[in-house]
């Protein structure tokens, strides 16, 4: 056994094939280090268990090398929760079952490119017997992909938090995180001793772009997330690690890095490690090293060693951290991966798009997800669409006749079918289009999945909804129940068609009604707008923070009480967009606020004309307080006569400018106040009908 060393870091793999070296390799060991520096208690714990596990291993990989028995394979259940902020991160599950597939082949030797191996290598290149299953049953006995999707900020964090949001019985799966950003890195794992330590930080984070090989990622990256696995089962990096007790970590291809450091691997050769695929690189006065090696940085990893082997499999015989469980076979049982070819569960589908035009972009693509098993056959029904039935895996249909239609799909696996109905899915809308001007109040509306309106919801926790609990006019607005809602959800509002042929000048203006539930709250309202019935869409309004609160603070469940909680919205339409073609959306991103509500919906030239809340949500004053120069600035969605006055708190006019015409965009008033006495004033802009205060405070001059 090579020189013992006790370890214990998170794993560091941020390798570009690129520009690898413009890359940082040992910013997260540094972090991880001082965290242990701080956690002494930590770090006791940690050493602890690696001292037993490291005892356990050497016994295990002597009776291992002693035996020289073949083994059977050990299975580990696997799930992925997909963390993702609607971004590319949210990976298809191709891509991660085409990773799975990388992974398992990596481990059970049977890459295609292993012939490549250098030749001094191959004979030690190992099959590992290990193999890991998609889970069938979540951690409740329930049906399950073995993939979950949730929305949340953290995704652009990746760090130890995402595991925060969902984490199974780590002694029953194997958690993969993906995400948008790994902390920087490509991936990160714990150590079975600190995840033993620290159970909560178990499991394996690895960005979108380095699993499988299609999507977001390719070839070169896929082979990082089997180093992770490898981590997950006490691998070293092949230089090796870094000492607890003294806090060392050694980074790779350094060349002043002792040559003694190793991996505790017998047939791995020391080496400094390798950033570039050098396949006769040498060093540690080796004649060549196994760059190749899975646990190396070198981007053309293709191999594990029967030492590794041993070593991981000595790992799932441990029980720290729990994973001599994992492979048990009433884990296997309980998890639904008994068998590779588990029993079918539940059909399911998804597709690009589901309103469509009559005439323009009217072919839908649509993708069976249906689980589990393997599927001998599909029948898909399109009550409307070209053709109506389909016996392909994932069909592409074209629909000409305006409408709302059901979807129905059924697999079978050969003894079982599984059957699944979505109804009113598919909309599809006349080419000709409702004239403007258009006005919406939501009075006679009776669905928001019609041909008038149409609801997509991006998760399944909520949906926009017709309320008769409160509005601006009349008695029903639309409202999207954010209250009871702790993820990060995005919700679309469609508008159906209209027809704006010939306009040359219009807005859409609605009015908006939204409370935070605390400071923190940050949620998002945006307005889009195409011209050609559903593509090319182009963001017009982005109200958040200040500007989409309405009301006070409210910690219960949010209903405007009075017109006075709502504000006017204002979207300018280009002029490019005034076409046959017209269609509009709401996007709604929540990220901790309540609920909103949306209410009177206007297209016309003057809409919005007579309304000063949108530049309540923009006017600025700066400086404030000031002792000469006040500027005042907002932003106006058409041109506008307005007046500026200065009031103080009794009420009476200290200064008031003669009424002009101000500009679509941007505007800035400079007013002179060097004659006024210091004090608490308002400055009010009005035009005919309507005023909006803003407090300034006067300094003496």
């Amino acid at each position: 056994m090579k020189k013992l060393l006790l370890f214990l870091f998170l794993t560091i793999i941020v390798i570009d094939n690129t520009a690898q070296e413009d890359l940082k390799y040992c910013g997260a060991d540094e972090l991880r280090i001082s965290t242990l520096k701080k956690n002494p208690k930590i770090a006791e714990a940690v050493i602890k268990r690696d001292i037993e596990l490291e005892a356990f291993t050497k016994k295990f990989v002597d009776d291992f090398y002693s035996q020289k028995t073949s083994t059977a394979t050990y299975v580990i259940p696997i799930v992925f929760h997909v963390i993702h902020n609607y971004g590319t991160e949210n990976i298809s599950n191709a891509q991660i079952l085409d990773g799975l597939d990388i992974l398992n082949k990596t481990f059970r030797k049977q890459l295609a490119d292993t012939g490549s191996i250098v030749a001094a290598f191959k004979p030690l290149h190992a099959d590992c017997d290990i193999e890991f299953r998609l889970a069938q049953l979540d951690p409740s006995g329930n049906c399950t992909s073995g993939i979950n999707r949730i929305a949340s900020s953290l995704t652009s964090v990746g760090d130890h938090s995402v595991k925060s949001l969902i984490q199974w019985p780590t002694n029953k799966y194997l958690n993969v995180y993906i995400v948008q950003n790994a902390a920087g890195l490509a991936g990160h794992c714990v150590w079975p001793a600190d995840a033993d330590s620290i159970p909560a930080w178990d499991g394996i984070v690895i960005a979108h772009n380095y699993v499988g090989t299609i999507g977001t990622s390719n070839y070169t990256q896929s082979v990082a997330f089997a180093h992770e696995c490898g981590h997950y089962l006490n691998l070293q990096h092949i230089w090796g690690g870094n000492n607890v007790p003294g806090f060392y970590f050694y980074p790779c291809a350094d060349p002043f890095k002792d040559c003694n450091i190793d991996d505790l691997v017998t047939d791995t050769p020391p080496t400094i490690g390798w950033i570039s695929c050098n396949l006769s690189g040498a060093s540690c006065l080796n004649a060549v090293d196994n760059v190749q090696n899975t646990m190396d940085y070198s981007y053309c990893n293709r191999m594990f060693t029967f030492g590794q082997k041993a070593r991981m499999q000595a790992c799932l015989n441990s029980p720290i951290a729990g994973r001599d469980n994992l492979w048990q076979a009433s884990n296997l049982n309980a998890t639904g991966v008994a068998t590779a070819v588990g029993p079918l569960c539940k059909a399911n589908f998804t597709c690009n798009k589901t309103v469509v035009c009559e005439s323009s972009a009217n072919i839908i693509a649509f993708t069976n997800t249906s689980y589990n098993g393997t599927f001998t056959s599909v029948l898909w029904t399109f009550p409307g669409g070209t053709p109506s039935t389909s016996t392909v895996a994932n069909p592409s249909i074209t629909y000409t006749t305006p409408g709302i239609y059901n979807v129905t799909l059924k697999v079978y696996n050969g003894t079982d079918s599984a059957e699944i109905i979505k109804p009113n899915f598919i909309s599809v809308l006349p080419d000709s289009g409702t004239p403007y001007p258009f006005s919406e109040g939501f009075e006679t509306t009776v669905s928001l999945n019609g041909l008038d309106w149409f609801e997509n919801s991006l998760d399944t926790l909520n949906r926009w909804q017709l309320t008769s609990a409160a509005s601006c006019s009349g008695s029903v607005a639309v409202m999207l129940n954010n209250f009871d809602n702790t993820m990060n959800t995005k919700d679309e509002l469609y508008s159906k068609i209209i027809d704006l042929t010939g306009a040359t000048s219009l807005n859409i203006s609605f009015k908006y009604a939204h409370a935070k539930i605390d400071s923190s709250s940050n949620d998002r309202l945006q307005v889009y707008v195409t011209n050609n019935c559903n593509t090319t869409w182009i963001q017009r309004l982005n109200l958040t923070s200040t500007a989409l609160e309405t009301a006070a603070i409210t910690s219960s469940s949010f209903a405007p009480s009075s017109t006075s909680e709502w504000k006017l919205g204002v979207a300018t339409i280009p002029v490019t967009f005034m076409t046959s073609g017209f269609r509009f959306k709401f996007i709604y991103s929540s990220n901790g606020g309540n609920n909103i509500y949306l209410d009177d919906i206007n297209i016309d030239v003057n809409a919005g004309v007579d309304d000063l809340n949108l530049i309540g949500s923009t006017i600025q004053l700066f400086p404030n307080p000031s002792n000469e120069l006040v500027n005042v600035s907002f932003t106006l969605p058409h041109s506008k006569n307005l007046s500026l006055s200065i009031i103080n708190v009794l009420g009476q006019t200290i200064y008031e400018s003669e009424k002009q015409s101000y500009s679509v965009g941007e505007n800035n008033v400079s007013i002179n106040t060097k004659n006024i006495l210091p004090g608490m004033y308002f400055i009010k802009v009005a035009d005919e009908t309507n005023n909006f205060s803003k407090p300034l405070v006067i300094l003496s001059h």
